[in-house]
């Protein structure tokens, strides 16, 4: 299967990618990203670097002739451009909500159009949201309200898009909390961390875990159009624990 990165060059699109290299079932990686998408550091000697094409897009609001010849023909898309929390505190709020709706709206309407193989067969959408994001404007989270209904909004387009396709498209919405890395944070952060994720309920997933769940929807299907935390780190512990075992879910 030939699958999109979008948001290739980030944490969790970088670990994707690692994974994707390795897994025998995805035979074609398009990293959609502003700069150049280079092969992960710590990909290993299973890694099939040929996979790899980095397809670099100036305006995520207009796609060029070029940037979709390299993404046609895909089977799902990962998309995870977006902004965190501490990004949108510096960038005014019109960019926010173009960033993270206009982009998600304009990439799944533009990949969607582009031409497959077979084309009868379902184009999988993956959107990676937060455990926080909120699609019922009456439910405004005290924290992060403004934010946390934006993603929620961008989540309902996706849905409504899937909804209105009559099966062309196939959405799954990812909510998870916090995406942590082991080693990647130090005792204090990690204590800060905690500390924040009990104050707003705020749960925790592994780096792998997350990009593990994401690779098994996208190429073996998607079990159902929300996935919530619990969910996300049940599944890429399955797929993490087949993985180790020498065998992986085929589609």
């Amino acid at each position: 299967m030939k699958l999109i990165v979008a948001g290739s060059t980030g944490f969790v699109g970088t670990e994707v990618m690692r994974q994707a290299l390795v897994h025998p079932a995805v035979t074609s990686i398009a990293a959609l990203a502003r700069r150049v998408t280079a092969v992960p550091q710590g990909a290993g000697s299973g890694a099939d670097t040929t996979k790899l094409t980095s397809v670099v897009c100036e305006d995520f609001r207009s796609y060029s002739e070029s940037v979709k010849r390299d993404l046609a023909g895909a089977d799902a898309c990962i998309w995870l451009i977006g902004l965190t929390p501490s990004e949108v505190k510096k960038m005014p709020w019109q960019e926010v909500r173009s960033i993270c709706l206009d982009y998600t709206v304009t990439g799944l309407e533009t990949i969607a159009q582009l031409p497959r193989d077979p084309a009868s067969k379902s184009f999988r959408f993956l959107y990676v949201s937060g455990a926080n994001a909120e699609r019922d404007p009456r439910k405004k989270p005290w924290v992060l309200g403004d934010y946390c209904l934006l993603r929620g909004e961008v989540e309902s387009h996706v849905l409504e898009h899937a909804k209105v396709s009559r099966g062309a498209v196939e959405a799954c919405i990812a909510k998870p909390g916090l995406i942590d890395e082991p080693g990647r944070t130090g005792v204090v952060m990690k204590a800060v961390q905690t500390i924040g994720r009990s104050f707003i309920g705020l749960p925790k997933i592994d780096v792998g875990e997350i990009a593990a769940a994401l690779l098994d929807q996208a190429i073996n299907g998607i079990d159902t159009d929300t996935l919530l935390n619990a969910d996300l780190v049940r599944l890429g512990q399955e797929a993490l624990r087949a993985r180790a075992a020498g065998r992986h879910r085929s589609p």
